[in-house]
């Protein structure tokens, strides 16, 4: 099994910066692509940024391009997405989430799930 934990949520101005990470722990061997995915309030699951095991491919979500960047070092199995220029539509249950399979964009794509960190932005 593999365990995720995302931290670095909370409440921020619009305008403002946060900083997610997602800790990987277990068999993470068997860890290739990594995402971000959230869920604002009401709304369904949706992606909004996935790397590559090497870090090489990246993509992007298109309301969050150029805003949001997305990294992982696998020498300490963390993963973290850097949000600026944040806006009150990016509220949302951020969750961290991992595959097997070397690229990902879509929630049923992936195979394990952190149990999200909400992000607050006010206007």
């Amino acid at each position: 099994q593999v365990q995720l934990v995302e931290s670095g949520g909370g409440l921020v101005q619009a305008g403002g910066s946060l900083r997610l990470s997602c800790a990987v722990s277990g068999r993470t061997l068997s860890v290739n692509a990594m995402g971000w995915f959230r869920q604002p309030p009401g709304k369904e699951r949706e992606f909004v940024a996935g790397i590559s095991w090497s870090g090489g491919s990246t993509d992007y979500a298109d309301f969050v391009k150029g805003r949001f960047t997305i990294s992982r070092d696998n020498a300490k199995n963390t993963v973290t997405l850097q949000m600026n220029s944040l806006k009150p539509e990016d509220t949302a249950v951020y969750y961290c989430a991992a595959s097997p399979r070397i690229r990902v964009t879509t929630p049923s794509g992936m195979n394990y799930w952190g149990k999200g960190t909400l992000v607050t932005v006010s206007s």
